[in-house]
């Protein structure tokens, strides 16, 4: 099998590496300098640093070569580069199985990954997403990991599973889109907040307490959007939220540490060096939320502190702790 991955990211270097390590792979990036020491040092030393390629895991900056010939396409841009990509493979290459390794909603159109898909390839495109709890630096370097493979076709799933499915890089799969991709792309503004009490000295107790009221925001609107909730109990929602609040690998568990500290948001990007999916995501699933009549007081609080003037991390904290009691 020979594996097309685009996206010379961490999450795509790591996922670049985890199946070469049984399949032909190459990985696609767009700066030529970067493909060039990448095959140079056989390690992405500004992504994923320490992590060795294996000899099946070669990198090009050419994309109609990287897309011509191979058997599955893996997307693994920052979501706001999918529908970019797609367009580009469905002129080179229509019909390719396609899996997509990106979350969260895209900002100006607050539509989850698999519509844009659908809107780019078709509603018969052979197709899935590839979502769970894993930090990219973890998959690289081997360690124990358990994802989903979520596909509206069944049949899909179940085959890529088999293919791709390693001892050391478990695979489940499911048939929930949508679920997998709300928990997959919402647990992110949960650890933005989840940062942010932390870094305020709030305890564990607050921690434990904004998961959980995040899974329940989280499975609110993955319902409402036609999602199962015992998806977003599973791997995509309740695991992969669990990971991104408490986990310091997480890059948005850490944009909200640094809010905390008092730095801006351009700095603290700036400073991250890699896409914080939860920061455009927050404005666009609450945007999406208001369609549908679901309350959501952790993201907005999130979208409050990221995206409004004076609005500092106490005062976002207040929007919460000021609401009134309720049932559970």
């Amino acid at each position: 099998m020979r594996i097309a991955v685009f996206g010379g990211g961490a999450w795509g270097t790591a996922l670049a590496v985890a199946f070469a390590r049984v399949h032909e792979v190459t990985l696609w990036a767009r700066d030529t300098a970067a493909v060039q020491a990448m095959e140079a040092e056989r390690s992405n030393r500004r992504y994923l640093p320490g992590v060795a390629f294996p000899d099946r895991l070669r990198v090009s900056a050419d994309f109609t070569e990287t897309a011509r010939g191979a058997g599955l396409h893996l997307v693994v841009t920052p979501l706001a580069g999918l529908r970019a990509t797609l367009r580009a493979l469905r002129e080179l290459v229509p019909g390719t199985p396609l899996i997509w390794a990106c979350k969260g909603l895209e900002a100006e159109t607050g539509r989850l990954p698999h519509e844009i898909v659908r809107a780019e390839l078709g509603t018969d495109a052979a197709c899935g997403v590839l979502t769970g709890p894993s930090f990219a630096a973890e998959v690289g370097a081997g360690m124990p990991t358990a994802v989903t493979l979520a596909s509206a076709d069944r049949a899909f799933a179940e085959h890529w599973l088999q293919v791709l499915h390693q001892p050391r890089f478990r695979i489940y799969s499911n048939t929930d889109l949508v679920g997998a991709e709300v928990g997959g792309g919402l647990k992110n503004v949960i650890a933005i907040a989840s940062g942010v009490s932390d870094g305020m000295g709030f305890g564990l107790n607050a921690r434990a307490a904004l998961i959980t009221r995040g899974l329940a925001e989280i499975t609110r609107l993955g319902v409402a959007l036609g999602a199962r909730p015992e998806t977003l109990m599973g791997l995509t929602g309740m695991g992969d939220l669990i990971l991104t609040c408490t986990g310091d690998l997480s890059r948005n568990r850490r944009v909200g540490l640094a809010l905390a500290e008092g730095k801006s948001l351009p700095t603290i990007l700036a400073e991250l060096g890699h896409v914080a999916e939860g920061v455009p995501t927050a404005r666009a699933a609450l945007r999406l939320a208001s369609t549908k009549g679901v309350e959501m007081p952790i993201t907005e609080a999130i979208d409050a502190l990221l995206h409004s003037d004076g609005i500092g991390p106490r005062d976002a904290v207040e929007l919460l702790l000021s609401r009134e009691p309720r049932h559970e």
